[in-house]
């Protein structure tokens, strides 16, 4: 367990600094001198023999590529261009792998609380996923496609699935709707799909509407992005893709803000009667240092199964409000020009998270989700070795927001469920050595230790059944092995190109 000290300290460090968050976009819409895209090059006609004035390019010659959460890559070598050498669009692809080593050796080999190795002692792929973009004469156009074990835990999730048919999705088995095997069918295979245009005002305007990487937290669901693979609960916890529209407006070569309106919290759909919206702003005053704040709010509850309650008024009016903030800084780099031996780089990340819920029959005392994420990276050997650490915890009471660790026991309760609800707290640390041969390559080695207060982790015996599978009968006096801690070893290869 982390000292008292220490979590005030991360706390009250994020509450009153200034603020970043994650992106997921690829590389261009955040770091649009490495790449044309979305954050393109506002470009005015001079009059006849007036020199023309510089084109305006936000983010102008910042290299950003060691930033927590943002695609390191600075060449994109599948790219196609028209005749006067503008880029037409851009293929891309990425494969991520991992062998996930539980000390506890969980009987079924599941992975509980994480949304990026769902499985233990297997080799797995994590996520594989082709795409193309474009923002070619304005028109912008994005289609990533994706498969993999991460779609299990976190697209599968999705419970929205549930409302009303025309969904785009399968429920049950042969489409029957029984409430088994809830999939999100097509719409899991699609990693992001967006189309929009820019328009030349400031240093750009982007309308977008589509399924979209989500803009709160900090590390990206893209794990070669971030600078640990297993992400942090405060991010685990908050939402990987939204379906909506966004406006992503650059008024100044160094600030960006976006607003969305979306379906939900993490959804495809809509739980409730009432769209969510969403603020997202970015100031780089210079390329050592980022600071975003994020902002959502939504109605995302719904009516219990069991509410007799007819037509509207079977809707919870239960709102969602969260916040994160962040602050990403440089604070040693060596100029790329020289010689690049020894440590070359070393910067820190501190990403701090407050939200909650409250309505109908709803306490904000009881349903509060609060926590942070430090870390701490150094570079070396010509960037190509780093060295990772990270401490963290997350607060949240009513578990509105925290995953659930294991399916009820034979009996109908688990040790987790039998706690009080307004009881979890957890905590983390993580120290993570990774190889970058080039820019296009990862090899990761991690330790993992998380502790909670409460039995939230799986031990030896698993968390599935008394054999590991899942088709076997529950006896009532099985019970699914939960711990309040757990060690890990993580190794990871991805491809990026």
């Amino acid at each position: 367990m982390l000292p008292k000290p220490l979590l005030t300290a991360l706390l009250a460090a994020g509450s009153f600094a200034p603020a970043l968050a994650q992106t997921t976009e690829t590389g261009a819409a955040q770091n649009p001198v490495i790449k044309g895209d979305t954050a393109k090059a506002v470009a005015y006609s001079a009059p006849a023999g007036a020199p023309a004035p510089a084109a305006k390019i936000p983010f102008d010659g910042m290299d950003l590529s060691w930033v927590n959460g943002q695609n390191r890559q600075q060449n994109f070598p599948l790219q196609f261009k028209d005749k006067d050498g503008e880029t037409v669009l851009t293929a891309t692809t990425f494969l991520d792998g991992y062998y996930n080593y539980n000390f506890a050796r969980p009987l079924d080999h599941t992975q509980t609380i994480s949304a990026v190795t769902g499985r233990a002692q297997e080799f797995s792929v994590a996520l594989a996923s082709i795409g193309i973009e474009s923002n070619y004469k304005n028109i912008i156009g994005r289609l990533w496609l994706q498969t993999g074990s991460m779609l299990n835990v976190i697209q599968e999730t999705d419970a929205s699935v549930l409302r009303g048919r025309n969904t785009g999705t399968t429920i049950g088995a042969n489409g029957v709707n029984n409430g088994v095997g809830i999939t999100t069918n097509n719409l899991k295979y699609i990693r992001e799909a967006a189309a929009g245009y820019h328009f030349n005002v400031a240093y750009g305007l982007n309308l977008e509407l589509g399924i979209f990487m989500s803009y709160i937290g900090l590390e990206s669901y893209v794990t070669q992005e971030n600078w640990s693979y297993q992400r942090s609960l405060v991010c685990d916890f908050t939402p990987f893709y939204f379906q909506g529209a966004r406006a992503q407006f650059y008024p100044s070569k160094k600030f960006k803000t976006e607003l969305w309106l979306m379906n939900g919290w993490q959804t495809y759909h809509t739980y409730n009667n009432r769209p969510a919206i969403g603020n997202s702003n970015y100031y780089r005053p210079n390329e050592n240092l980022q600071l975003v704040a994020n902002f959502y709010y939504g109605n995302d509850s719904r009516p219990t199964a069991d509410s007799l309650a007819v037509g509207r008024a079977s809707y919870p009016n239960v709102q969602r409000f969260h916040h994160d903030n962040s602050i990403v800084a440089r604070y040693y780099h060596k100029d790329k020009r020289g010689p690049l031996h020894g440590i070359t780089q070393a910067a820190f990340s501190l990403n701090t998270h407050f939200g909650f819920q409250s309505g109908d029959g709803v306490a904000i005392k009881n349903n509060y989700m609060v926590g942070s994420s430090l870390a701490n990276r150094i570079w070396f050997a010509k960037n190509k070795l780093a060295v990772t650490t990270r401490v963290g915890f997350v607060n949240n009471p009513s578990r509105y927001l925290s995953f659930n660790p294991a399916v009820p026991g034979g009996d109908g309760t688990n040790a987790f469920t039998r706690t009080d609800a307004k009881n979890l707290r957890a905590e983390e640390g993580t120290i993570t050595f990774d190889m970058m041969p080039s820019d296009f390559v990862t090899f990761r080695v991690e330790y993992v230790h998380r502790s909670a207060n409460v039995p939230y982790f799986a031990g030896p015996g698993g968390t599935t059944s008394p054999s590991g599978y899942a088709d076997q009968v529950l006896p009532r006096s099985y019970q699914p092995d939960l711990r309040d801690y757990e060690n890990r070893l993580i190794f990871a290869v991805n491809f990026r190109l």
